[in-house]
């Protein structure tokens, strides 16, 4: 989108272009970018509710604007936890359900220390939900539906992905990470 970017939304896109893209975490990102069809904008989180009102209103733009086809929402200050951030997923989960998004959007999940249930937290496999700040994935159902229907075999991506973030290794990818964070800090 051509909205002007906080600093963070920028870290956040290199990201997008320079992990999930570039290492195929999420085969569908790369046309969504080159269609400029993705929205980046930052929310402070320490208010869960203000923050929770926010992703609603992304929710409402997204109605409003099918030019727009996911939003990454980046959450900072707050919920530098990953407890906290999975209590406030919880809820925004939920919220969207009584507000009537269930069906039309679905949020992915993304924090600096996400760790899947039953794994070690140095386990390179979680690297493939961790992103340089927490932060919610809003995206259209139908959207994600129609990219599937296209893509072969889509039940092999979260192996596939785990299998490449093993290779890499956490040193490396602990690296990259604290690099586009640290990237922040220079603007």
């Amino acid at each position: 989108m051509s909205e002007t970017l906080t600093p963070a939304c920028i870290a956040t896109r290199a990201w997008v272009e320079t992990f999930v893209v570039a290492r195929h975490v999420c085969p569908f990102a790369s046309r969504e970018l080159a269609n400029d069809t993705v929205r980046f904008v930052e929310v402070k989180a320490q208010r869960w509710e203000s923050a929770l009102e926010a992703m609603i209103d992304e929710c409402r733009r997204l109605d409003a604007t099918p030019a727009i086809e996911t939003t990454l929402i980046v959450l900072r200050p707050g919920l530098e936890t990953f407890d906290a951030y999975l209590d406030f997923l919880a809820v925004a989960e939920a919220l969207l359900v009584e507000q009537g998004y269930e069906g039309i959007y679905q949020l992915a999940s993304f924090h600096p220390g996400y760790c899947f249930e039953g794994a070690e937290e140095n386990d390179p496999a979680n690297f493939t939900n961790r992103s340089p700040w927490p932060m919610l994935h809003l995206l259209r159902e139908a959207g994600l539906e129609r990219a599937l229907a296209h893509y072969s075999d889509p039940e092999a991506i979260p192996e596939r992905n785990v299998e490449a973030m093993r290779r890499l290794g956490t040193e490396q990818l602990v690296d990259e990470l604290a690099s586009l964070r640290a990237s922040l800090d220079k603007r």
